[in-house]
Formats: structure tokens, sequence, C-alpha cells
């Protein structure tokens, strides 16, 4: 299992996104760890199409394109 850590957090808004989010997440720490991970990944490929213009655009100066 992998290392975990403590955070500290409202238990009122603790207490709303358990209810609201009780019927798809078995805990608030599930949901939290998938939030988290999606926001990496947006931004994973937020950079990867940063990068993919960047190429385009100097192949387009190289004359390639």
């Amino acid at each position: 299992m992998p290392e975990t850590r403590t955070i500290s957090l409202p238990a009122e808004l603790c207490d709303r996104v358990e209810k609201k989010f009780a019927q798809r997440f078995r805990s608030l720490e599930e949901m939290l760890a998938f939030v988290l991970s999606e926001l990496l990944r947006d931004d994973a490929a937020q950079a990867d199409r940063k990068e993919q213009l960047m190429i385009d655009q100097r192949l387009k100066d190289l004359g390639y394109l």
C-alpha cells in the first residue's frame, strides 16, 4: 500500500462532500485521491498539447509543414 499523509480540512466541508458523493465514492479519502489524480492528468494533457503546438510550429518554421 502506498505511503499516506494526513491533511486537515474543515469538518463542515468534509461532511457536505461525504453526503454529496456517498453514492460514487466509499470515503472522502477515495474521492479526494480521484480528484487530485484527475487534476494532475489534466495538467499533463495540457502540457502535451502545448508541446505538440511547439513541435508543429518548429516543423512549420523549418518548412516541413
